[in-house]
């Protein structure tokens, strides 16, 4: 694995980009530095169909050292790379673009299956689909990412299949809700069918139902009757987490969902393919 050894400590360099010695002779200054060269290891993802081996490499990318300079020469201290992946035309501004840090490394590899989930879970497109991809990486020295350099673009196409679910399917096929923000109460048996969710797909279930608004909670259930598992959030004191967000599948512990601050009727859609979930008010 190439990597860039360390010899100058990271505060030490952002020492010398901001402040001096006393003596002129002493002073140590930024001189720059070159812009990484980026390459792709192919310019067509193989993910359709998917290989039997998933952990075969998908694509690699690697760039140049950007050979940051200060007066006293080329640095050896280690540097920052942000990977940033988004389709052709977006010009790196999607809000599901793909991004990752790596230290010091000058190397990135993915696998088939690492690689396809970026696609479908991360970057949320859709399956069996053909896409015109585009990655660059930049650098930058310390915590500060004090000059940062922004590689060239490199293009590529991928065809992403269908990734196993962010989240665990139910089981039983279906989903209830529950909870005192829900017409009927924490009761368990919840009244089917107006506490059912609706099956779209495989991964995709919905519900419109009346909640009960702030300082209401409830949880979804994949067996009607039963508190042995459930769907929940990791923190229901995040921002925004009332009208959507990440959840997950508990035996014990989590969080229950806020419910709304306003009253009235919402649809619920649960995506158990993204691990997301969206409250509508209707």
């Amino acid at each position: 694995m190439k990597k860039i050894t360390t010899a100058i400590p990271v505060m030490l360099v952002v020492a010398f980009l901001f402040s001096s010695c006393e003596k002129e002779e002493n002073k140590i200054f930024y001189k720059g530095g070159k812009q990484p060269a980026l390459t792709a290891s192919t310019t067509a993802v193989n993910l359709q169909p998917p290989p039997a081996d998933e952990s075969i490499e998908a694509i690699r990318f690697e760039w140049t050292n950007p050979e940051y300079q200060f007066t006293t020469g080329i640095s050896s201290q280690d540097v920052n790379y942000q990977l940033e992946i988004d389709t052709v035309g977006a010009n790196f501004g999607s809000k599901s673009k793909f991004v990752t840090t790596v230290s010091k490394d000058l190397v990135k590899r993915y696998t088939v299956a690492e690689f396809n989930a970026i696609l479908g879970n991360t970057m949320f497109l859709p399956f069996g689909r053909r896409y015109s991809l585009e990655a660059r990486i930049t650098s930058s020295l310390g915590t500060n990412n004090a000059a940062p350099l922004v590689s060239n673009k490199v293009t590529f196409t991928a065809t992403p299949y269908a990734p196993p679910p962010k989240v665990a399917l139910p089981l039983t096929g279906k989903l209830f809700i529950v909870g005192n923000a829900t017409p009927g109460g924490w009761n368990n048996p919840v009244p089917v069918p107006s506490q059912e969710f609706k099956k779209l797909s495989n991964t995709l279930f919905e519900l419109t139902l009346a909640l009960g608004g702030a300082g209401t909670n409830y949880l979804f259930l994949p067996e009607n009757g039963s508190w042995s598992t459930k769907y929940a959030v990791v923190d229901n004191s995040a921002g925004g987490i009332a009208n959507g967000g990440e959840f997950r599948f508990y035996s014990s512990g989590g969080q229950d969902f806020p419910a709304p601050a306003a009253a009235g009727n919402y649809k619920i859609t649960v995506d158990f393919q993204k691990g997301l979930f969206t409250v509508v008010k209707q």
